[in-house]
């Protein structure tokens, strides 16, 4: 019995955490939507988009959802192995997609169009930094998850924290697919 109430406990936390975040994006987003056109003369959305760059941006980390997802159902069958394969490829997938984006951000200061040029870019990079920040969060978490899962095994609390994981990184992807529609799509029209 009190494991199940730790279990349920910490759900609750980490479903508390999740929504919390969310409430942080509903920020940045209704901050990004209040300064889309404030450019100051510096760059707006329509300067810098590149459909090809970011659709490929958005397959990385959308194939990784898929590629946690079959990690975490490895990991609930007992094979560790291949839920470590699958861990790996996810974060080979994460850290790949925070290279493009990191390379998309020093391109842009590299012309002087950083975050301190216009309101837009303020609002375009505290957005997309924000998120590329809980990327690489959840890739150094899932780093210290692979060693729980290769020293200690799947014991029943790494199975959890690996769930966790697993919905934080959904989580990630939920959020790239608005930023991904409401930064880049609508402001390639």
């Amino acid at each position: 019995m009190s494991n199940h109430n730790t279990t349920d406990k910490v759900s609750f936390g980490f479903w508390a955490y999740l929504m919390s975040d969310a409430v942080l994006f509903a920020g940045l987003f209704a901050t990004y939507a209040v300064l889309q056109g404030q450019v100051f003369g510096g760059y707006g959305i329509g300067d810098i988009v590149d459909i090809p760059f970011v659709a490929v941006e958005s397959v990385l980390l959308l194939a990784s959802s898929f590629t946690i997802g079959l990690a975490l159902l490895a990991a609930r069958h007992g094979k560790r192995a291949l839920a470590l394969s699958a861990l790996l490829i996810t974060l080979a997938l994460g850290l790949g997609f925070l290279g493009m984006e990191v390379h998309e951000f020093a391109a842009l200061i590299g012309e002087g169009q950083g975050p301190d040029k216009s309101a837009f870019l303020s609002a375009f990079f505290t957005l997309l930094g924000t998120h590329g920040l809980h990327v690489a969060l959840g890739s150094l978490w899932m780093v210290v998850l692979m060693a729980h899962i290769a020293f200690k095994g799947l014991t029943e609390g790494v199975l959890r924290k690996l769930t966790c994981l697993a919905l934080f990184w959904h989580f990630l992807d939920v959020i790239w697919i608005f930023i991904f529609t409401i930064v880049y799509m609508l402001g390639a029209l």
